[in-house]
């Protein structure tokens, strides 16, 4: 990520998990949105980026809250200070919900060590 950034553009690191951009609003203020499974997804389509969910800069001045879709920003509603806090308490849910069904899916080492000896054994029994 540079220093400075440049208005009208959309920086991505893959590497860093981040995307970076002066606030559509011209305040010029940094904009940073971690990349991942809970937070903001990144896509590419003939080099137009798309940037989900809205960005919401509730921690500015601004407040200003936005699309970035196909490389073209599109306005959303202000939210008042009730929809931001439950917008909040939305994304803490989704990401509890998210990482816990990831500790549901992930099997024991019981069953681990259990799979790998079936494994193990099928492979065996194949090269007979």
């Amino acid at each position: 990520m540079p220093k400075e950034l440049e208005s009208g553009l959309l920086y991505v690191s893959e590497e860093f998990e981040v995307a970076g951009h002066l606030c559509a609003c011209g305040c010029r203020a940094k904009v940073m949105t971690p990349l991942g499974p809970t937070e903001w997804s990144f896509e590419e389509v003939d080099g137009q980026p798309t940037l989900r969910p809205s960005i919401g800069s509730w921690q500015l001045p601004c407040q200003s809250h936005y699309w970035i879709i196909g490389g073209t920003v599109r306005w959303s509603s202000k939210w008042t200070p009730e929809q931001i806090e439950q917008g909040r308490r939305g994304e803490e849910e989704r990401t509890r919900a998210y990482f816990e069904s990831r500790k549901a899916a992930k099997p024991g080492r019981l069953a681990a060590l259990w799979h790998w000896l079936k494994e193990l054994a099928g492979r065996a029994f194949r090269r007979r």
